[in-house]
């Protein structure tokens, strides 16, 4: 059974002031694992990332006790997209944070699918499918993956199914450098039942059939406001939520993810506080045998 030494416990954290500060609140709320953006998620183009800083960030992780860092891609970014410029124009920040992500040593990029706006499942897929092969060709040297992310089912967004991500993949070939994060709220809200034992065997049953469980790299932990089924991605503190603490209990003590980052993505609180909250109650529940 996992042990609290053993497990990959982190949260995202801000880049304000320069990215190697990420490092440091990492550390202050006792993360050993981290996810950070790697430019303004808000906007298309970020300043750019100059060596000094790249060789601080490597220098200072080299010695602190974060053991792996992950990213997230700017919210703008659409794979599936009708409108060719939109497509093209988000394959280009792709590309950006991607080159971001290697110059940093960053392990994974995660992205969410994308939104086909109408266009239909299918043609978005393909669409994506289209714009990642793009991708892997461009970055065919770089070690960093790209960790598709399950999704709420909100509106037009694909990856709320498995199947989704298992057409994604089938798609691009299967290659080592697509995988797959799986949100925890985005699955709840989504239809997939996690709050029991016998839900969460069933639920890893279908994704290890249908996508592989060894696809699965990114965890991010997060409760769920809204309820079981609503398609609607709003993140609640750990246990605070519509899924509760049991449900993060059989992913923490689930032997086959000992080595897949768990990362917090919830509301942030009072310098870290809530963060080490939350921290505190994923670790109080490690160890625990199913009841």
């Amino acid at each position: 059974m996992p042990s609290q030494q053993d497990t990959l416990l982190g949260a995202h954290m801000s880049i304000a002031g320069g990215i190697p500060k990420s490092l440091d609140r990492a550390v202050d709320v006792g993360c050993n694992v981290l996810q950070i953006f790697v430019k303004n998620n808000n906007r298309w183009r970020g300043r750019a990332l100059h060596d000094p800083e790249v060789h601080e960030f490597r220098q200072r992780w080299a010695e602190s006790p974060i053991l792996q860092v992950v990213a997230h891609d700017s919210y703008l970014i659409n794979l599936a997209s009708p409108k060719e410029d939109h497509w093209e124009r988000s394959i280009a920040a792709l590309l950006d944070e991607m080159d971001r992500c290697e110059r940093l040593g960053l392990s994974h990029l995660v992205t969410h699918p994308g939104a086909h706006v109408g266009a239909g499942k299918a043609w978005g897929i393909d669409r994506i499918v289209a714009a990642l092969k793009r991708i892997l060709e461009r970055t065919a040297s770089y070690r960093v993956k790209i960790a598709l992310e399950t999704t709420a089912g909100q509106g037009s967004t694909l990856g709320h199914r498995f199947q989704h991500l298992r057409d994604i993949l089938a798609g691009c070939g299967s290659p080592e450098r697509i995988v797959v994060c799986m949100d925890t709220c985005h699955v709840f809200a989504a239809g997939y039942d996690i709050r029991t034992q016998e839900g969460y065997a069933g639920v890893m049953d279908e994704f290890d059939q249908v996508v592989g469980l060894e696809k699965l790299e990114v965890l991010h932990f997060n409760d769920s406001k809204r309820s079981f089924g609503s398609r609607v991605d709003r993140h609640a503190h750990i246990g605070q939520g519509h899924i509760g603490k049991a449900g993060f209990r059989w992913f923490l003590n689930d032997p086959r993810l000992v080595q897949v980052p768990k990362l917090l993505e919830t509301p942030k609180e009072n310098k870290g506080e809530a963060d080490r909250r939350n921290l505190k109650v994923l670790r109080s529940l490690l160890d625990k045998p199913a009841p």
